[in-house]
């Protein structure tokens, strides 16, 4: 039914168009001048097929990093650079920091537990869910400033974050799950 009124009413915006006085441009021949109501101006996009510029790029993705300062259970700091839309978990898995993650961000464990050092960054995360703060329940070493590293999200007003380890993590294996190394 859809389609029968779309071919009518694309035919109806042809046999308007056939009717239409006739324009030339310097890069067009005879196109017609449609002055239909029910048809949409065509809007004339730029094409550029140059590649970009390499600073340009380096520049761009330098714009769209924050910088993330995890600290580990001994004191040790590891200084990365996040990528603006990646999770703490991810981003840990990608610089070899040692943070669990055994339900891989889905929300089913605590293993990925992080602690927010400043206050004022805590403060600029969104809140935490329902589903969060049931599993940040299970979390060893719970503190006012607890998160699941899976469900911080790297925007730029978080940018020079600094993330605990706790010193241990419960991790509740279910149904023979044995979680990778990483």
């Amino acid at each position: 039914m859809f389609t029968l009124k779309l071919s009518k009413l694309g035919a109806h915006a042809i046999k308007n168009c056939l009717k239409a006085p006739l324009a030339s441009t310097a890069r067009t021949l005879l196109v017609p001048l449609c002055r239909n109501e029910n048809l949409l101006p065509l809007i004339h996009q730029r094409f550029s097929t140059a590649a970009p510029d390499k600073a340009f790029e380096k520049q761009n993705e330098e714009k769209e990093k924050i910088s993330v300062t995890f600290v580990d259970k001994d004191g040790e700091e590891k200084h990365i650079r996040v990528p603006v839309g990646m999770s703490m978990l991810e981003a840990a898995h990608e610089n070899d920091i040692e943070l669990e993650g055994a339900c891989e961000g889905s929300l089913a464990c605590s293993t990925c537990h992080v602690i927010v050092m400043d206050p004022n960054h805590y403060n600029k995360l969104e809140d935490p869910t329902d589903e969060e703060n049931d599993m940040l329940d299970l979390a060893f070493g719970l503190t006012e400033t607890s998160r699941l590293g899976c469900q911080i999200i790297a925007h730029p007003d978080i940018d020079g974050i600094r993330l605990a380890l706790p010193a241990a993590t419960r991790n509740f294996a279910v149904d023979g799950y044995k979680p990778k190394p990483h």
